[in-house]
């Protein structure tokens, strides 16, 4: 298991402007965002994954996820997102305190957006490449 060098940067929040909140969890912007308003939401208590946490700790993250896409949607009108977590060091992830990210998407923030989260193995990640060869039309597009 791997060990954490530094103090949690999100206990406690101290030194975090929170955009939303609720008991359990809050959410704020990521200091190195994705794209414009990708926003983490974690536990208060330090939970080392999300598979660490209560079931009343999953629903406040997601009541989060709910309330941080609502105002990311008015504020600024994202085409579409990905929305997760990742859980132990061999999944990347890099603080040991859960946290899920809300991204929001842009046409055109990517040349190709198809695969999503799948690009985390890279070679994975567009599996309909291979479908091209089959379909009709050959471009790989369903």
């Amino acid at each position: 298991m791997p060990t954490q060098a530094a103090p949690c940067p999100f206990c406690p929040p101290a030194e975090i402007t929170t955009v939303a909140e609720n008991d359990l969890a809050f959410a704020f912007r990521d200091r190195f965002p994705v794209s414009p308003g990708h926003t983490l939401i974690v536990t208060r208590r330090h939970v080392p994954d999300f598979f660490g946490c209560s079931a009343e700790e999953r629903i406040a993250l997601l009541d989060l996820v709910d309330r941080v896409k609502a105002d990311l949607d008015r504020e600024l009108h994202p085409h579409a997102y990905n929305v997760g977590f990742n859980a132990g060091e061999a999944a990347g992830q890099t603080v040991m305190h859960v946290h899920v990210h809300v991204i929001p998407r842009f046409h055109g923030d990517v040349e190709d957006p198809r695969g999503g989260v799948r690009y985390v193995v890279p070679d994975k990640a567009n599996y309909l490449r291979e479908r091209a060869e089959i379909l009709p039309d050959g471009d790989g597009r369903v």
